[in-house]
């Protein structure tokens, strides 16, 4: 079993309140995240980019193994998640989230590609997390 840890802390409330998050690796240390970044352009980050990289590197992770698992060695994976947040009454639910790959696998055929990057896609663990649709597009390049 593995246990990762985050810490945040929000001063002041509301728009004008300001939050920071720490990560146990120490990756990130009082990054600022709020209304502004959130909603609007500001410096820092907010919880729907945290997710998406999340998701894209849990996903991503898993692909990896499964291509190692079914023989192949070499090659490269990059996925870009993209996490929807909509207003939902009068709060937010996180309603999707869109993964899109892009494969150079050396020796591998579409068919077989395509299968095990939706079988990563439903046994990855954030996939599994998340109520929300997930989809998945995949392109092999040659």
């Amino acid at each position: 079993m593995s246990v990762r840890t985050a810490s945040a802390r929000y001063e002041g409330f509301g728009k004008p309140g300001k939050g920071f998050i720490s990560t146990q690796s120490g990756v990130l240390q009082e990054q600022q995240y709020g209304f502004n970044t959130r909603f609007e352009d500001g410096p820092g980050t907010n919880p729907e980019e945290l997710v998406a990289a999340a998701h894209a590197s849990c996903f991503t992770m898993a692909l990896s193994f499964a291509l190692a698992r079914a023989g192949f060695e070499d090659g490269t994976i990059a996925t870009t998640a993209a996490i929807t947040l909509e207003q939902d009454g009068s709060g937010y639910t996180i309603t999707r989230s869109d993964l899109t790959l892009t494969g150079r696998v050396p020796g591998i055929d579409e068919a077989l590609f395509q299968e095990i990057a939706k079988g990563a896609k439903e046994t990855c663990p954030l996939s599994k997390l998340l109520n929300a649709e997930i989809s998945l597009t995949a392109m092999l390049e040659a």
